[in-house]
């Protein structure tokens, strides 16, 4: 039997990954490793099922890819399309299979890793602004956030899968 890999983050280096993005690559890589483990076996019904409190999983699933894109686009310097706030809005309507979400956050990721591996160190401390109110923040801030908040809610959606087991 082989002895678990180490998190991501304490693997080293990504090749051709800037080190002051490294951090939220491996958060990414982290949450694509740790969905295949702990929803492999349920099914498209266990996906949609309502565990009271907490919310589906399949919503969970949705939202994770739905604020890497938008914090992306907030990183990027834009503000959240009415295509994006649709797509928000429609976060916890069931029914897409639990392939389909996991595709949909594995593109997510990949869509946003493409953009961050272009950010330029020098940039690191330049200002961004997030919503309608235009919340002060920066391009360091917004990383940070990007990372912190994917497992946020990957920490949400392994528990759920593990209600959903039994």
């Amino acid at each position: 039997m082989n002895p678990p890999s180490p998190e991501p983050w304490l693997r080293g280096p990504l090749e051709g990954v800037p080190p002051w993005v490294q951090p939220v690559f491996h958060s990414f890589l982290q949450v694509r490793e740790d969905l295949a483990a702990h929803t492999a076996g349920l099914s498209d019904e266990d996906v949609w099922r309502s565990l009271a409190p907490l919310p589906p999983l399949g919503f969970q699933l949705r939202h994770i890819a739905g604020s890497v894109d938008r914090l992306t686009t907030y990183l990027m310097g834009g503000q959240v399309s009415p295509e994006q706030i649709a797509t928000l809005k429609q976060e916890a309507t069931p029914g897409a299979p639990l392939a389909e979400l996991l595709r949909g956050v594995d593109e997510a990721l990949a869509d946003a890793e493409e953009r961050i591996r272009k950010i330029p160190a020098e940039s690191l401390y330049e200002p961004r602004f997030i919503g309608r109110k235009q919340l002060p923040s920066s391009v360091l801030g917004l990383l940070v956030h990007l990372a912190e908040h994917t497992q946020r809610h990957l920490g949400q959606a392994i528990t759920t899968a593990k209600l959903l087991r039994g």
